[in-house]
């Protein structure tokens, strides 16, 4: 796994960042690296993403416990414990999933507009616009700067700033022979991690045991908390907030809600309303 470690590298790592679906982790250099002055945080490349280079074989992909196993393992590897664990999108998913199955190594999650699929959906999540919108994806590209230009102000990228998408399409591709580019995360890979959500999230939430911030969008959130449970049951140690007009892009949006989230963790702000 390819990592990015922003902050003092004699400082003991204080969150571990995992990145949405399709994404990397060099996409969220702005909203992090303003954090590295006084904390230190590692930010992943997933499987399949950006410049991680494990296998990324279709297979009969049903889950995403092939990327919560990489986190685990990455955690086993740099000998880590006790640290918060954040994620955009796939990325918080993957984090809960990761605290349920190793809960002495997670001290806290905070988790922006995680996957958490309607009930409805996992059945028929390989069927789905998005997973079909996926594997239709353009790959290749002349350049990186023909990607950027294709992206600039168009669908998912509308609301993002235009540093962010630079940072993002930076370490989306990949360098073809004769000067083109394709992208690292290839849309069949893509499409079969938006098609498998056979993972269980009520069990994981049951098995977990630190503390837990979901940060949920306001407009289009993929964050159905109600599969889980209903909010009043969750227990004390599990705070939920709608960030008033931000969408799925929340972390691209509102890059001050994720680092006062991350703050507030790692000083171990007590968990309660935002």
């Amino acid at each position: 796994m390819a990592v990015l470690d922003f902050g003092p590298v004699e400082r003991a790592v204080d969150v571990v960042f995992l990145h949405a679906t399709g994404f990397n982790a060099l996409t969220y250099r702005r909203v992090l690296a303003p954090l590295a002055g006084r904390y230190r945080i590692l930010a992943v490349d997933q499987r399949g993403h950006g410049a991680s280079s494990l296998s990324a074989s279709l297979g009969e992909r049903a889950d995403w416990l092939d990327y919560r196993d990489d986190l685990l393992a990455a955690l086993e590897a740099l000998d880590l414990s006790e640290v918060t664990i954040s994620g955009h999108s796939m990325g918080g998913t993957v984090s809960l999933l990761a605290a349920a199955e190793a809960p002495g190594r997670v001290r806290r999650l905070v988790l922006f507009d995680p996957v958490i699929p309607p009930a409805e959906l996992r059945g028929a999540a390989r069927s789905s616009p998005m997973v079909q919108a996926a594997a239709r994806r353009r790959a290749e590209f002349p350049s990186r700067a023909d990607a950027l230009d294709s992206y600039r102000g168009r669908g998912a990228f509308k609301t993002w700033p235009e540093a962010m998408l630079a940072d993002y399409v930076a370490a989306a591709f990949r360098d073809l022979p004769g000067g083109h580019v394709t992208l690292a995360c290839d849309p069949a890979w893509e499409a079969s991690t938006y098609a498998g959500q056979g993972h269980d999230l009520a069990a994981a939430l049951a098995r977990s045991r630190c503390p837990i911030d979901f940060f949920k969008a306001d407009l289009n959130s993929t964050c159905h908390l109600g599969v889980l449970a209903d909010a009043a049951e969750l227990g004390s140690r599990v705070h939920i907030e709608t960030v008033a007009g931000a969408s799925h892009f929340l972390p691209m949006e509102r890059p001050d809600v994720v680092q006062a989230a991350l703050r507030g963790a790692i000083a171990n702000a007590p968990v309660g309303p935002g």
